[in-house]
Protein backbone atom coordinates (compact mmCIF):
# COMPACT_ATOMS: atom_id res chain seq x y z
CA UNK A 1 0.00 0.00 0.00
CA UNK A 2 2.86 2.20 1.09
CA UNK A 3 4.48 1.41 -1.98
CA UNK A 4 1.51 2.24 -3.94
CA UNK A 5 0.99 5.55 -2.27
CA UNK A 6 4.19 6.63 -3.12
CA UNK A 7 3.76 5.82 -7.04
CA UNK A 8 0.93 7.92 -6.92
CA UNK A 9 2.37 10.83 -5.35
CA UNK A 10 5.50 10.97 -7.33
CA UNK A 11 3.31 10.37 -11.11
CA UNK A 12 0.42 13.18 -9.84
CA UNK A 13 1.59 14.31 -12.74
CA UNK A 14 0.82 11.40 -15.54
CA UNK A 15 -2.60 10.38 -13.06
CA UNK A 16 -3.35 14.46 -13.81
CA UNK A 17 -3.19 14.27 -17.60
CA UNK A 18 -4.59 10.99 -17.96
CA UNK A 19 -7.62 12.53 -15.85
CA UNK A 20 -7.71 15.53 -18.49
CA UNK A 21 -6.85 13.81 -22.10
CA UNK A 22 -9.81 11.51 -20.72
CA UNK A 23 -12.57 14.29 -19.96
CA UNK A 24 -12.15 15.19 -23.10
CA UNK A 25 -11.72 12.19 -25.04
CA UNK A 26 -13.26 9.23 -25.03
CA UNK A 27 -15.19 10.56 -22.13
CA UNK A 28 -17.06 12.91 -24.48
CA UNK A 29 -17.51 9.46 -26.99
CA UNK A 30 -19.05 7.41 -24.11
CA UNK A 31 -21.43 10.44 -23.20
CA UNK A 32 -22.77 10.83 -26.81
CA UNK A 33 -23.53 7.18 -27.20
CA UNK A 34 -25.35 6.46 -24.16
CA UNK A 35 -27.43 10.30 -23.89
CA UNK A 36 -28.72 10.00 -27.36
CA UNK A 37 -31.13 7.33 -26.99
CA UNK A 38 -32.94 8.93 -23.60
CA UNK A 39 -34.15 12.24 -25.58
CA UNK A 40 -34.72 10.47 -28.97
CA UNK A 41 -38.94 10.24 -28.65
CA UNK A 42 -39.02 14.14 -27.83
CA UNK A 43 -36.82 14.74 -30.53
CA UNK A 44 -39.18 13.36 -32.89
CA UNK A 45 -41.68 15.07 -31.44
CA UNK A 46 -39.90 18.24 -31.79
CA UNK A 47 -39.10 17.42 -35.54
CA UNK A 48 -42.95 17.02 -36.29
CA UNK A 49 -43.89 20.24 -34.81
CA UNK A 50 -41.43 22.14 -36.27
CA UNK A 51 -42.40 20.44 -39.42
CA UNK A 52 -45.74 21.33 -39.07
CA UNK A 53 -45.19 24.73 -38.47
CA UNK A 54 -43.43 25.49 -41.65
CA UNK A 55 -45.20 23.45 -44.00
CA UNK A 56 -48.24 22.93 -41.77
CA UNK A 57 -48.70 19.78 -42.41
CA UNK A 58 -48.10 16.44 -40.62
CA UNK A 59 -44.79 15.24 -41.76
CA UNK A 60 -45.24 11.04 -42.66
CA UNK A 61 -43.69 8.41 -40.72
CA UNK A 62 -41.22 7.65 -43.15
CA UNK A 63 -39.65 10.58 -43.69
CA UNK A 64 -39.55 11.20 -39.99
CA UNK A 65 -38.10 8.11 -39.43
CA UNK A 66 -35.30 9.45 -42.46
CA UNK A 67 -34.45 11.97 -40.60
CA UNK A 68 -33.77 10.20 -36.90
CA UNK A 69 -31.62 8.28 -38.69
CA UNK A 70 -29.58 10.23 -40.56
CA UNK A 71 -29.30 12.33 -36.83
CA UNK A 72 -28.13 9.32 -35.40
CA UNK A 73 -25.93 8.40 -38.31
CA UNK A 74 -24.42 11.43 -38.73
CA UNK A 75 -22.56 11.11 -35.45
CA UNK A 76 -20.64 7.58 -37.41
CA UNK A 77 -19.55 10.14 -40.71
CA UNK A 78 -18.05 12.29 -38.79
CA UNK A 79 -16.09 10.10 -36.12
CA UNK A 80 -14.86 8.80 -39.29
CA UNK A 81 -13.72 12.00 -41.02
CA UNK A 82 -11.95 12.77 -37.56
CA UNK A 83 -10.70 9.30 -37.53
CA UNK A 84 -8.70 10.07 -41.03
CA UNK A 85 -7.63 13.54 -40.59
CA UNK A 86 -6.32 12.63 -37.10
CA UNK A 87 -2.71 11.58 -38.37
CA UNK A 88 -2.15 14.37 -40.34
CA UNK A 89 -3.28 17.16 -38.34
CA UNK A 90 -1.63 15.57 -34.79
CA UNK A 91 2.01 15.48 -37.31
CA UNK A 92 1.54 18.92 -38.32
CA UNK A 93 0.29 20.74 -35.28
CA UNK A 94 0.96 17.87 -32.37
CA UNK A 95 -1.30 16.54 -30.35
CA UNK A 96 -1.77 18.90 -27.67
CA UNK A 97 -2.77 22.12 -30.06
CA UNK A 98 -5.34 19.75 -31.94
CA UNK A 99 -6.82 18.58 -28.68
CA UNK A 100 -7.63 22.03 -27.63
CA UNK A 101 -8.77 23.06 -31.34
CA UNK A 102 -11.31 20.25 -30.89
CA UNK A 103 -12.67 20.83 -28.10
CA UNK A 104 -14.23 24.16 -29.78
CA UNK A 105 -16.21 21.81 -32.25
CA UNK A 106 -17.81 20.15 -28.87
CA UNK A 107 -18.60 23.41 -27.74
CA UNK A 108 -20.22 24.59 -31.13
CA UNK A 109 -21.88 21.94 -31.08
CA UNK A 110 -23.12 22.36 -27.62
CA UNK A 111 -24.57 25.59 -28.39
CA UNK A 112 -26.23 24.41 -31.65
CA UNK A 113 -28.39 21.73 -29.38
CA UNK A 114 -28.90 23.73 -26.20
CA UNK A 115 -30.61 26.63 -28.85
CA UNK A 116 -32.13 24.50 -31.71
CA UNK A 117 -35.70 23.60 -29.76
CA UNK A 118 -35.63 28.14 -29.00
CA UNK A 119 -35.22 28.66 -32.32
CA UNK A 120 -37.14 25.78 -33.41
CA UNK A 121 -33.94 24.33 -35.86
CA UNK A 122 -33.61 20.97 -36.14
CA UNK A 123 -30.78 21.48 -38.34
CA UNK A 124 -29.34 22.73 -35.53
CA UNK A 125 -29.41 19.17 -34.06
CA UNK A 126 -28.40 17.73 -37.04
CA UNK A 127 -25.17 20.08 -37.43
CA UNK A 128 -24.28 19.56 -33.83
CA UNK A 129 -24.37 16.01 -34.16
CA UNK A 130 -21.83 15.94 -37.26
CA UNK A 131 -19.28 18.19 -35.19
CA UNK A 132 -19.56 16.38 -32.28
CA UNK A 133 -18.97 13.07 -34.44
CA UNK A 134 -15.77 14.54 -35.95
CA UNK A 135 -14.61 16.04 -32.37
CA UNK A 136 -14.92 11.96 -30.66
CA UNK A 137 -13.28 11.05 -34.24
CA UNK A 138 -10.12 13.29 -34.42
CA UNK A 139 -10.16 13.22 -30.06
CA UNK A 140 -10.31 9.55 -29.52
CA UNK A 141 -7.33 9.12 -32.05
CA UNK A 142 -5.31 11.73 -30.38
CA UNK A 143 -6.48 10.67 -27.10
CA UNK A 144 -5.31 6.96 -28.03
CA UNK A 145 -1.33 8.41 -29.46
CA UNK A 146 -0.94 10.75 -26.43
CA UNK A 147 -1.40 7.78 -23.64
CA UNK A 148 0.71 5.78 -25.61
CA UNK A 149 3.65 8.71 -25.23
CA UNK A 150 3.39 9.59 -22.10
CA UNK A 151 3.57 6.26 -20.05
CA UNK A 152 6.34 4.45 -18.30
CA UNK A 153 6.83 0.95 -19.39
CA UNK A 154 5.67 -0.68 -15.98
CA UNK A 155 2.57 1.56 -16.19
CA UNK A 156 2.14 1.35 -20.15
CA UNK A 157 -1.01 -1.13 -19.63
CA UNK A 158 -2.65 0.91 -16.85
CA UNK A 159 -2.37 3.79 -18.47
CA UNK A 160 -3.75 2.40 -22.12
CA UNK A 161 -6.45 0.98 -20.81
CA UNK A 162 -7.82 4.66 -18.92
CA UNK A 163 -8.98 5.07 -22.48
CA UNK A 164 -11.90 2.10 -22.31
CA UNK A 165 -12.75 3.07 -18.53
CA UNK A 166 -13.47 7.05 -19.35
CA UNK A 167 -15.29 5.46 -22.91
CA UNK A 168 -17.59 3.27 -19.56
CA UNK A 169 -17.62 6.73 -17.38
CA UNK A 170 -18.94 8.54 -20.16
CA UNK A 171 -21.38 5.92 -20.96
CA UNK A 172 -22.45 5.80 -16.87
CA UNK A 173 -23.06 9.70 -16.56
CA UNK A 174 -24.86 9.71 -19.92
CA UNK A 175 -27.51 7.45 -18.41
CA UNK A 176 -27.62 9.16 -15.54
CA UNK A 177 -28.22 11.99 -16.84
CA UNK A 178 -30.98 11.07 -19.02
CA UNK A 179 -32.98 9.83 -16.70
CA UNK A 180 -36.66 11.26 -16.47
CA UNK A 181 -35.70 12.52 -12.76
CA UNK A 182 -33.11 14.61 -14.53
CA UNK A 183 -32.48 15.85 -17.82
CA UNK A 184 -34.78 13.26 -19.71
CA UNK A 185 -37.47 14.99 -19.57
CA UNK A 186 -39.66 17.18 -22.58
CA UNK A 187 -38.12 20.36 -21.71
CA UNK A 188 -34.75 19.64 -20.66
CA UNK A 189 -33.92 17.61 -23.46
CA UNK A 190 -31.57 20.63 -25.11
CA UNK A 191 -29.81 20.71 -21.94
CA UNK A 192 -28.92 16.91 -21.96
CA UNK A 193 -27.38 17.19 -24.68
CA UNK A 194 -25.32 20.22 -24.47
CA UNK A 195 -23.92 19.44 -21.28
CA UNK A 196 -21.36 16.99 -22.96
CA UNK A 197 -19.79 20.18 -23.73
CA UNK A 198 -18.70 21.06 -20.16
CA UNK A 199 -15.91 17.75 -20.45
CA UNK A 200 -14.82 19.79 -23.39
CA UNK A 201 -14.33 23.07 -21.82
CA UNK A 202 -12.76 21.56 -18.83
CA UNK A 203 -10.15 20.11 -20.95
CA UNK A 204 -9.72 23.68 -22.79
CA UNK A 205 -8.38 25.26 -20.24
CA UNK A 206 -6.64 22.87 -17.96
CA UNK A 207 -4.52 21.13 -21.08
CA UNK A 208 -2.24 24.37 -21.72
CA UNK A 209 -0.70 23.97 -18.34
CA UNK A 210 0.04 20.17 -19.25
CA UNK A 211 3.25 18.91 -20.82
CA UNK A 212 2.96 17.77 -24.70
CA UNK A 213 3.99 14.02 -25.10
CA UNK A 214 7.89 13.76 -24.96
CA UNK A 215 7.68 11.53 -27.47
CA UNK A 216 6.69 14.24 -29.78
CA UNK A 217 9.14 16.66 -28.64
CA UNK A 218 12.44 14.28 -28.72
CA UNK A 219 11.46 12.18 -31.73
CA UNK A 220 9.55 14.46 -34.06
CA UNK A 221 10.62 17.90 -32.75
CA UNK A 222 14.20 16.77 -31.50
CA UNK A 223 14.06 18.82 -28.26
CA UNK A 224 15.70 16.91 -25.62
CA UNK A 225 15.68 19.31 -22.73
CA UNK A 226 12.05 19.77 -23.71
CA UNK A 227 11.31 15.86 -23.64
CA UNK A 228 13.31 15.83 -20.19
CA UNK A 229 11.22 18.31 -18.52
CA UNK A 230 8.20 17.12 -19.86
CA UNK A 231 8.99 13.09 -18.35
CA UNK A 232 9.79 15.08 -14.81
CA UNK A 233 6.59 16.77 -15.22
CA UNK A 234 4.62 13.88 -15.85
CA UNK A 235 6.97 10.77 -13.93
CA UNK A 236 8.02 12.80 -10.57
CA UNK A 237 12.12 13.62 -10.09
CA UNK A 238 14.06 10.51 -10.81
CA UNK A 239 16.23 8.91 -13.65
CA UNK A 240 14.42 8.83 -16.47
CA UNK A 241 17.78 8.11 -18.54
CA UNK A 242 16.21 4.73 -19.98
CA UNK A 243 13.34 6.23 -21.13
CA UNK A 244 15.19 8.95 -23.25
CA UNK A 245 17.50 5.96 -24.44
CA UNK A 246 14.57 3.83 -26.10
CA UNK A 247 13.15 7.12 -27.51
CA UNK A 248 16.36 7.93 -29.31
CA UNK A 249 16.94 4.12 -30.28
CA UNK A 250 13.52 5.08 -32.15
CA UNK A 251 14.37 8.24 -33.37
CA UNK A 252 17.59 6.90 -34.89
CA UNK A 253 15.57 4.28 -36.80
CA UNK A 254 12.66 6.22 -37.46
CA UNK A 255 15.89 8.47 -39.55
CA UNK A 256 15.84 5.76 -41.66
CA UNK A 257 12.35 5.24 -41.81
CA UNK A 258 10.41 8.25 -42.39
CA UNK A 259 6.89 8.21 -40.81
CA UNK A 260 4.86 6.66 -43.19
CA UNK A 261 1.10 6.78 -44.20
CA UNK A 262 -2.09 4.34 -43.81
CA UNK A 263 -1.24 3.11 -47.66
CA UNK A 264 2.42 2.65 -46.68
CA UNK A 265 1.67 0.39 -43.58
CA UNK A 266 -0.91 -1.76 -45.45
CA UNK A 267 2.11 -2.01 -48.32
CA UNK A 268 5.08 -2.53 -45.30
CA UNK A 269 6.14 -6.09 -45.18
CA UNK A 270 7.84 -5.83 -41.82
CA UNK A 271 4.63 -4.50 -40.39
CA UNK A 272 2.43 -7.01 -42.33
CA UNK A 273 1.77 -9.16 -38.95
CA UNK A 274 0.93 -6.39 -36.61
CA UNK A 275 -1.17 -5.02 -39.41
CA UNK A 276 -3.29 -8.26 -39.34
CA UNK A 277 -3.39 -8.39 -35.59
CA UNK A 278 -5.19 -5.04 -35.22
CA UNK A 279 -7.52 -5.84 -37.70
CA UNK A 280 -8.29 -8.53 -35.95
CA UNK A 281 -8.51 -7.49 -32.42
CA UNK A 282 -10.47 -4.19 -33.91
CA UNK A 283 -13.14 -6.40 -35.85
CA UNK A 284 -13.52 -9.03 -32.77
CA UNK A 285 -14.39 -5.95 -30.45
CA UNK A 286 -17.21 -5.04 -32.84
CA UNK A 287 -18.47 -8.63 -33.92
CA UNK A 288 -17.77 -9.68 -29.51
CA UNK A 289 -21.46 -9.81 -29.45
CA UNK A 290 -21.79 -7.06 -26.59
CA UNK A 291 -24.44 -4.50 -28.93
CA UNK A 292 -26.34 -7.98 -28.95
CA UNK A 293 -26.29 -8.56 -25.55
CA UNK A 294 -27.35 -4.95 -24.53
CA UNK A 295 -30.25 -4.92 -28.01
CA UNK A 296 -31.73 -8.26 -25.85
CA UNK A 297 -31.44 -6.58 -22.20
CA UNK A 298 -34.11 -5.19 -22.35
CA UNK A 299 -36.54 -7.89 -23.47
CA UNK A 300 -35.05 -9.84 -20.87
CA UNK A 301 -35.66 -7.74 -18.18
CA UNK A 302 -39.46 -7.32 -19.42
CA UNK A 303 -39.84 -10.96 -19.37
CA UNK A 304 -38.76 -11.25 -15.98
CA UNK A 305 -40.93 -9.38 -15.01
CA UNK A 306 -39.33 -6.22 -14.35
CA UNK A 307 -42.24 -2.57 -14.41
CA UNK A 308 -41.28 -0.52 -17.95
CA UNK A 309 -40.31 2.69 -15.67
CA UNK A 310 -37.80 -0.03 -13.56
CA UNK A 311 -36.23 -0.97 -17.07
CA UNK A 312 -33.55 1.90 -17.53
CA UNK A 313 -32.76 1.98 -13.52
CA UNK A 314 -31.90 -2.02 -13.88
CA UNK A 315 -29.69 -0.81 -17.64
CA UNK A 316 -27.67 1.56 -15.54
CA UNK A 317 -26.60 -0.97 -13.23
CA UNK A 318 -25.18 -3.14 -16.48
CA UNK A 319 -23.38 0.38 -17.50
CA UNK A 320 -21.90 0.64 -13.52
CA UNK A 321 -21.32 -2.96 -13.81
CA UNK A 322 -19.44 -1.99 -17.46
CA UNK A 323 -17.72 1.10 -15.62
CA UNK A 324 -16.65 -1.36 -12.72
CA UNK A 325 -15.15 -3.88 -14.12
CA UNK A 326 -12.91 -1.34 -16.37
CA UNK A 327 -11.80 -0.04 -13.18
CA UNK A 328 -10.56 -3.56 -12.12
CA UNK A 329 -8.64 -4.35 -15.92
CA UNK A 330 -7.00 -1.37 -15.18
CA UNK A 331 -5.58 -2.74 -11.68
CA UNK A 332 -4.69 -6.33 -13.01
CA UNK A 333 -3.45 -5.77 -17.23
CA UNK A 334 0.35 -4.79 -15.59
CA UNK A 335 0.14 -8.03 -13.51
CA UNK A 336 -1.36 -10.77 -15.95
CA UNK A 337 -0.66 -9.18 -19.18
CA UNK A 338 -3.03 -7.76 -22.54
CA UNK A 339 -2.72 -11.65 -24.22
CA UNK A 340 -3.48 -13.36 -21.61
CA UNK A 341 -6.96 -10.98 -20.65
CA UNK A 342 -7.51 -11.05 -24.23
CA UNK A 343 -7.49 -15.10 -24.69
CA UNK A 344 -9.18 -16.11 -21.25
CA UNK A 345 -12.04 -13.15 -21.92
CA UNK A 346 -13.16 -14.22 -25.22
CA UNK A 347 -12.64 -17.64 -24.40
CA UNK A 348 -14.90 -17.41 -21.58
CA UNK A 349 -17.27 -14.60 -23.52
CA UNK A 350 -17.93 -17.90 -25.97
CA UNK A 351 -18.69 -19.94 -22.81
CA UNK A 352 -21.48 -17.40 -21.57
CA UNK A 353 -22.90 -16.34 -25.24
CA UNK A 354 -23.25 -20.20 -25.65
CA UNK A 355 -25.28 -20.85 -21.91
CA UNK A 356 -27.01 -17.58 -23.06
CA UNK A 357 -28.63 -18.66 -26.30
CA UNK A 358 -29.75 -22.41 -24.80
CA UNK A 359 -31.23 -20.36 -21.92
CA UNK A 360 -32.88 -17.56 -24.09
CA UNK A 361 -34.69 -20.26 -26.07
CA UNK A 362 -36.13 -21.89 -22.70
CA UNK A 363 -36.58 -18.66 -20.74
CA UNK A 364 -40.55 -19.20 -21.27
CA UNK A 365 -40.34 -22.84 -20.21
CA UNK A 366 -39.31 -22.01 -16.73
CA UNK A 367 -40.22 -19.19 -14.43
CA UNK A 368 -36.24 -18.53 -12.55
CA UNK A 369 -34.92 -18.71 -16.26
CA UNK A 370 -35.35 -14.91 -16.97
CA UNK A 371 -33.13 -14.34 -13.95
CA UNK A 372 -30.52 -16.56 -15.07
CA UNK A 373 -30.49 -14.65 -18.31
CA UNK A 374 -30.23 -11.49 -16.09
CA UNK A 375 -26.86 -12.97 -14.51
CA UNK A 376 -25.49 -14.30 -17.46
CA UNK A 377 -25.81 -10.78 -19.27
CA UNK A 378 -24.07 -9.37 -16.28
CA UNK A 379 -21.58 -11.86 -16.65
CA UNK A 380 -20.77 -11.20 -19.80
CA UNK A 381 -21.02 -7.57 -19.30
CA UNK A 382 -17.85 -8.25 -16.27
CA UNK A 383 -15.58 -10.31 -18.62
CA UNK A 384 -15.69 -8.20 -21.72
CA UNK A 385 -15.18 -5.02 -19.98
CA UNK A 386 -12.72 -6.53 -17.36
CA UNK A 387 -10.69 -8.44 -20.47
CA UNK A 388 -11.14 -7.92 -24.19
CA UNK A 389 -12.54 -4.01 -23.89
CA UNK A 390 -9.74 -3.03 -21.39
CA UNK A 391 -6.74 -5.05 -22.87
CA UNK A 392 -7.16 -4.46 -26.80
CA UNK A 393 -5.92 -1.11 -26.95
CA UNK A 394 -3.14 -1.27 -25.20
CA UNK A 395 -2.04 -4.03 -27.39
CA UNK A 396 -2.64 -2.55 -30.58
CA UNK A 397 -0.36 1.21 -29.35
CA UNK A 398 2.11 -0.96 -28.24
CA UNK A 399 2.66 -3.07 -32.22
CA UNK A 400 3.31 -0.16 -33.37
CA UNK A 401 6.44 2.61 -33.30
CA UNK A 402 6.66 6.55 -33.70
CA UNK A 403 6.27 6.18 -37.47
CA UNK A 404 3.80 4.02 -37.92
CA UNK A 405 1.23 4.28 -34.27
CA UNK A 406 -0.92 7.23 -35.67
CA UNK A 407 -1.37 5.37 -39.27
CA UNK A 408 -2.13 2.33 -37.23
CA UNK A 409 -4.51 4.15 -34.94
CA UNK A 410 -6.31 5.65 -37.98
CA UNK A 411 -7.04 2.44 -38.98
CA UNK A 412 -8.35 1.33 -36.06
CA UNK A 413 -10.58 3.74 -35.62
CA UNK A 414 -11.85 3.86 -39.16
CA UNK A 415 -12.76 0.12 -38.46
CA UNK A 416 -14.88 0.95 -35.64
CA UNK A 417 -16.54 4.02 -36.63
CA UNK A 418 -17.21 1.90 -40.37
CA UNK A 419 -17.96 -1.07 -38.01
CA UNK A 420 -20.32 0.38 -35.85
CA UNK A 421 -22.08 2.44 -39.05
CA UNK A 422 -22.82 -0.74 -40.45
CA UNK A 423 -23.77 -2.67 -37.34
CA UNK A 424 -26.22 -0.37 -36.64
CA UNK A 425 -28.19 -0.63 -40.07
CA UNK A 426 -27.47 -4.43 -40.58
CA UNK A 427 -27.72 -5.41 -36.65
CA UNK A 428 -31.70 -5.25 -36.42
CA UNK A 429 -32.01 -7.50 -39.34
CA UNK A 430 -30.40 -10.44 -38.20
CA UNK A 431 -32.12 -9.95 -34.73
CA UNK A 432 -35.22 -10.47 -36.44
CA UNK A 433 -34.42 -13.21 -38.76
CA UNK A 434 -32.46 -15.25 -36.31
CA UNK A 435 -33.71 -14.03 -32.99
CA UNK A 436 -31.47 -15.59 -30.08
CA UNK A 437 -29.55 -17.43 -32.22
CA UNK A 438 -27.45 -14.91 -33.38
CA UNK A 439 -25.24 -15.11 -30.33
CA UNK A 440 -23.87 -18.06 -32.49
CA UNK A 441 -22.05 -16.31 -34.77
CA UNK A 442 -20.81 -13.78 -32.69
CA UNK A 443 -19.33 -16.88 -30.85
CA UNK A 444 -17.80 -18.27 -34.17
CA UNK A 445 -16.55 -14.68 -34.89
CA UNK A 446 -14.54 -14.94 -31.03
CA UNK A 447 -13.49 -18.37 -31.25
CA UNK A 448 -11.18 -17.86 -35.11
CA UNK A 449 -9.94 -14.77 -33.00
CA UNK A 450 -8.94 -16.60 -30.24
CA UNK A 451 -7.12 -18.79 -32.32
CA UNK A 452 -5.48 -16.35 -33.97
CA UNK A 453 -4.17 -14.35 -31.17
CA UNK A 454 -3.35 -17.40 -29.55
CA UNK A 455 -1.36 -18.05 -32.53
CA UNK A 456 0.20 -14.80 -33.43
CA UNK A 457 -0.16 -12.45 -30.32
CA UNK A 458 3.33 -12.39 -28.26
CA UNK A 459 3.13 -11.03 -24.35
CA UNK A 460 3.77 -7.48 -24.94
CA UNK A 461 4.05 -6.64 -21.26
CA UNK A 462 6.85 -4.77 -19.63
CA UNK A 463 8.88 -4.62 -22.94
CA UNK A 464 10.06 -1.77 -25.02
CA UNK A 465 8.19 -0.94 -28.00
CA UNK A 466 11.53 -1.86 -30.29
CA UNK A 467 12.11 -5.13 -28.10
CA UNK A 468 8.24 -5.72 -29.60
CA UNK A 469 9.04 -4.64 -33.13
CA UNK A 470 12.55 -7.10 -32.91
CA UNK A 471 9.64 -9.89 -31.79
CA UNK A 472 7.53 -9.77 -34.29
CA UNK A 473 10.68 -9.19 -37.19
CA UNK A 474 11.10 -12.85 -36.79
CA UNK A 475 7.76 -13.89 -38.13
CA UNK A 476 7.65 -11.02 -40.46
CA UNK A 477 11.03 -11.61 -42.04
CA UNK A 478 10.75 -15.55 -40.62
CA UNK A 479 12.29 -16.57 -44.14
CA UNK A 480 15.22 -14.42 -44.11
CA UNK A 481 16.49 -15.65 -40.36
CA UNK A 482 16.03 -18.97 -41.44
CA UNK A 483 18.71 -18.54 -44.35
CA UNK A 484 21.07 -16.61 -41.95
CA UNK A 485 20.83 -18.79 -39.04
CA UNK A 486 21.25 -22.26 -41.54
CA UNK A 487 17.71 -23.68 -40.18
CA UNK A 488 15.98 -25.81 -42.06
CA UNK A 489 12.55 -25.36 -44.19
CA UNK A 490 10.24 -26.78 -41.13
CA UNK A 491 11.48 -24.06 -38.65
CA UNK A 492 9.82 -20.94 -41.01
CA UNK A 493 6.38 -21.87 -39.17
CA UNK A 494 7.72 -20.86 -35.84
CA UNK A 495 5.24 -17.95 -34.28
CA UNK A 496 5.68 -14.74 -32.48
CA UNK A 497 4.06 -16.68 -29.09
CA UNK A 498 7.37 -19.10 -29.15
CA UNK A 499 9.94 -16.66 -28.80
Amino acid sequence: MGSSLSDLVQCQGLFLMIFVLGIGGTFSYGFQVSMISYPSLYIKNFINDTWQERYHSVIDEQTLTLLWSFIVSVFSIGGFLGTISSRYLSAKYGKKKCLMCNNLLLIAAAFLWGFSKMTKSFEMILIGRFLCGFNSGLGCCLHGQYLGEISPKKRRGFTSVTLSLFVNMGKCIGQIAGLSELLGTESLWPLLMAIGGIAALLQLVTLPFLPESPHYLLIQKGDREGCQKALKQLWGEGNHQEAIDDMVKEQATMKKIKPINVLELIKDRSLRCQLCLLIIIGVTIQLSGINAIYFYAFDVFRTAGFAQDRIPYISLGAGICEFLSSILCSLIIDKFGRRMLLLWGYGLMAFVLVLLTTILSLQHQFFWMPYCSIALIFLFIFIFATGPAGASFPVIVELFTQSSRSSALTISMSLHWVGLYVIGMIFPYIMKSLGTFCFLIFTGFISVSWILIYRFLPETKGKSIMEIKAEFNHLNFRKKYAQSMGENPPDKHTTCTKL
